[in-house]
C-alpha cells in the first residue's frame, strides 16, 4: 500500500502584512501544503523556526531588526532540517550570492505568477534546491566576481549589506542616517559595524573606511 503524501509545512517570513496574508491564503488552498506560522521580522523568523521546525521557510530579504540573509544563516545552522527559500524582489548578483552563501536552498522572484510559485514550492521541497536559470546566471556572475582583485575572500568576506553600510559610512553618514537609508534599526547597523571591524581587523569607523578603500570595497570618493 502506498504511503500517504507528506504534508509540507511552511513558515512565511515577510514584513508586508498584505503580501504575507495573500501568500498564506494561496498556499492554504493547495493540498499537501500547510502554513504553520508567519513572521514579520528576522528575530521572529528565527524564533518560530526553532519552535515550529517547518519543512520550508519562505524568506524575504528585507526584514526589520535582522535581515533575511542573517536570519537564514542562523536558521540553517540551528535548524538544519528546515530548508529556506528566499522569495524577494531583489534579483541582483550581490543579494543572490549573499543569500546562497548564508545557506539558502533556493531563490525566487516575488514577481512569479501564483501558479508557478506553488509549483516551485512543491518541487523545491522534494528536490531541496530551487534556483531558476535567470537567477542561476546572476549567482554565477556573483561567484565569478569573488575572484576579482580587491574582493575580500571567505571566511572574512563582507556581505552585500555590510558593503552598503561601509559606502554610506564613507560618505559621512551617522548610524541613524544609515539605518534610515537601509530600512533597519540603529542596533542592526551597530551589529553590522562590529562585524565589519572584526573582519577588517580595525578598531574604529575611520580605520574601517580606509581599509575598505584599500581593498576596493568602496571608492575613494565615498571616503571623502
Amino acid at each position: 500500500m502506498a504511503s500517504a503524501k507528506k504534508t509540507v509545512t511552511v513558515l512565511i517570513a515577510d514584513d508586508q502584512t498584505l503580501f504575507r496574508e495573500g501568500l498564506k491564503d494561496l498556499l492554504e488552498d493547495e493540498k499537501g501544503v500547510t502554513v504553520v506560522g508567519e513572521a514579520s521580522s528576522g528575530p521572529e523568523a528565527v524564533a518560530l523556526a526553532k519552535k515550529l521546525k517547518p519543512d520550508v521557510i519562505l524568506m524575504d530579504i528585507k526584514l526589520p531588526q535582522m535581515d533575511g540573509v542573517a536570519a537564514t544563516r542562523i536558521i540553517r545552522k540551528e535548524c538544519p532540517q528546515t530548508n529556506v527559500l528566499i522569495l524577494s524582489s531583489f534579483e541582483d548578483e550581490a543579494h543572490i550570492t549573499e543569500a546562497i552563501q548564508a545557506g539558502a536552498n533556493g531563490y525566487l522572484s516575488k514577481m512569479l505568477p501564483a501558479s508557478e510559485l506553488v509549483h516551485a514550492l512543491t518541487t523545491f521541497n522534494s528536490e531541496g534546491v530551487m534556483i531558476p536559470q535567470p537567477i542561476m546566471g546572476k549567482l554565477i556572475a556573483g561567484l565569478r566576481q569573488m575572484g576579482t582583485p580587491g574582493y575580500v575572500g571567505a571566511p572574512d568576506a563582507l556581505t552585500a549589506t555590510e558593503i552598503k553600510v561601509m559606502a554610506l559610512l564613507g560618505k559621512g553618514k551617522s548610524n541613524k542616517e544609515i539605518a534610515q537609508a537601509l530600512g533597519c534599526s540603529v542596533k542592526t547597523i551597530k551589529n553590522h559595524l562590529n562585524s565589519v571591524f572584526q573582519k577588517l581587523g580595525v578598531n574604529n569607523r575611520t580605520e574601517a573606511v580606509v581599509k575598505a578603500i584599500e581593498k576596493g570595497l568602496i571608492s575613494s570618493d565615498e571616503g571623502r
